[in-house]
């Protein structure tokens, strides 16, 4: 991409070269091959009357060579739990709600997938042919047992699958399996490179019923202790973490959302603050590894707050948690929460670390 424009430059005058650079940089960061072949082209119209005629040749060619390479387009799943309550806001499932606007999006290719298809809709047929999954959940997160979250880990770690969880996907089993892991990473960051090789890892829930709420004066988890064996060997005892938080409040209350990263990926195009008219509210801590961003953060008027869109880099793939979305609002009819699904999905499919 960058020597083609650069060679299209080079056969500019000054005016024209810098003309085309102001117009190829404002192209969206999360563009896809495709959506950049169609602003290519429609640059091309442009510049017919401004460049020469070699310059609209070159020009033609960039476009066709992205035309080619967009015949990979990104491979995305929305898996939803189909709640009958989300037809209170949804005519037809939230979930289907983001295929709907995805599938309009250029360079998207989207399935929709529910938890009573065969194999829970999390077959191989599907996972192995899925860049992004995209997850929402509540009521019957236990029926996704931990081997198939075990799995797709296994496959974000190898850099084969990205995960996208939304609102109540916090207890989600690959949202949980994906935090357990990262929390074991981290666990054993701060020991030598021998000590890691020989530690023995123990693993602990500190709540007799995993699905309980943490209160606000517990400690927070992921939390490890580290005790030197006489062997020699570090025994690290690691509560993993409860993937929740001490409130919630389903009131319909309004929030507000600051974009905390204006450049990153997944905040593009989308405003320095904007409100959700109603939602569910969470308040901190969430009980899930520290971040390695948070893009958003999100604060309700009686005082509460939640990172609202974190990102963690897990192997050599990434998980993107954002909280809106509860089944009773129609947090996914607004097209700003829409627009953050869309970049957060071009971003992830790319396969290079979180820097």
């Amino acid at each position: 991409m960058g020597a083609a424009l650069l060679f299209v430059i080079t056969l500019c005058d000054e005016d024209e070269a810098r003309e085309t650079i102001a117009d190829f940089t404002g192209l969206s960061p999360v563009s896809t091959d495709a959506t950049m072949a169609n602003n290519m082209t429609k640059l091309i119209a442009k510049h017919l009357s401004l460049h020469t005629p070699l310059v609209v040749a070159s020009c033609l060619i960039l476009a066709c060579a992205l035309q080619t390479s967009a015949a990979s387009p990104i491979r995305v799943v929305i898996w939803d739990e189909q709640q009958p309550q989300q037809r209170m806001a949804y005519s037809n499932f939230l979930g289907n709600e983001i295929v709907v606007y995805l599938k309009q999006q250029p360079g998207l290719e989207v399935i929709s997938k529910r938890l009573n298809d065969p194999n829970k809709g999390l077959g191989p047929e599907v996972l192995d042919a899925c860049d992004v999954l995209v997850w929402w959940g509540h009521v019957r997160q236990t029926e996704i047992t931990p081997a198939i979250g075990q799995d797709i880990v296994r496959r974000i770690k190898s850099g084969k699958l990205a995960l996208i969880a939304l609102h109540s996907a916090h207890w989600s089993t690959p949202f949980v399996e994906a935090m357990k892991e990262r929390a074991r990473e981290d666990a054993l960051k701060p020991l030598s490179a021998e000590e890691r090789r020989n530690a023995v890892l123990v693993e602990t829930n500190r709540y007799a019923n995993f699905f309980t709420a943490p209160k606000y004066d517990d400690f927070i988890t992921p939390f490890a202790w580290y005790r030197k064996q006489p062997d020699g060997k570090v025994q690290v005892t690691l509560a993993t973490p409860n993937c929740c938080f001490p409130a919630y409040r389903p009131d319909a209350m309004p929030s507000t959302v600051r974009t905390l990263l204006p450049k990153h990926p997944i905040a593009h195009g989308i405003p320095g603050e904007f409100s959700i008219p109603q939602t569910e509210m969470y308040n901190e801590p969430f009980h899930v590894p520290p971040p390695d961003q948070v893009v958003f953060e999100e604060r309700w008027a009686p005082g509460e707050w939640f990172r609202s869109g974190s990102v963690w880099q897990l192997g050599e793939g990434k998980v993107f948690y954002f909280r809106p979305g509860h089944e009773l609002y129609p947090v996914f009819k607004q097209p700003t929460c829409l627009q953050i699904i869309d970049n957060a999905v071009r971003w992830l499919a790319v396969k290079e670390p979180i820097r």
